[in-house]
């Protein structure tokens, strides 16, 4: 049985996630998901299935609609940062899903850490 791209890609985030929840101690989870054109991030409550906080290259005020570069997932990181803070979260954990760790991924948790958050 040959494994498709997005079965290997679905079970690595599975992978991933069930790794973390384990190390979660109610913290929330701030989750990444990058497309071809974009990239958005939430933090989101699992304790109450709810967002807290989100951020997306769709958002026209932060003024990268459509821009999946290294510089736009940088800007990201640090909007979400802001929101997460006025939100009153200082801790979370870091679902990457089924992305490596490098690239736009990389830069746009480099820039949450760098706005306060600790993960």
């Amino acid at each position: 049985m040959a494994n498709t791209k997005m079965k290997l890609f679905q079970k690595r985030r599975q992978r991933v996630r069930n790794k973390l929840r384990k190390t979660a101690n109610g913290r929330m989870r701030l989750s990444v998901h990058r497309s071809n054109k974009n990239i958005s991030v939430q933090l989101i409550d699992d304790a109450n299935g709810t967002t807290v906080a989100a951020a997306s290259t769709l958002e026209k005020e932060l003024g990268v609609i459509g821009v999946n570069n290294i510089d736009a997932a940088a800007k990201i990181g640090a909007t979400i940062a802001e929101r997460a803070k006025a939100a009153g979260v200082e801790e979370c954990y870091f679902d990457r899903g089924g992305f490596l760790f490098h690239g736009k991924i990389k830069a746009l948790a480099d820039a949450a850490r760098e706005g306060g958050l600790k993960f």
